[in-house]
């Protein structure tokens, strides 16, 4: 079994257009989703998401990168040291 670590995902939703898609990849990274909690702030217009996994590092890196690349998205992962 390949090793894993723990993380949590912040991204930040400029766009609400790219919530399917969003959405979607999040499903396809279902396995691995220990909790998510998604807070709209309607003052600024924008949702602030948070997602903590367990998984191994390139997967990680793998799903911040494809929800990154998502227009009017921005990610950022922050891994434990253990």
């Amino acid at each position: 079994m390949e090793e894993t670590r723990v993380a949590v995902v912040a991204i930040v939703v400029e766009n609400p257009a790219q919530a399917d898609q969003l959405n979607e990849i999040l499903h396809q990274y279902r396995q691995y989703i220990i909790g998510r909690m998604g807070i709209p702030y309607e003052k600024r217009d924008i949702s602030l998401i948070s997602i903590a996994v367990d998984a191994p590092t390139d997967i990680i890196s793998a799903m911040s990168g494809k929800i990154g690349m998502l227009e009017g998205v921005a990610a950022k992962a922050v891994y434990s040291k253990v």
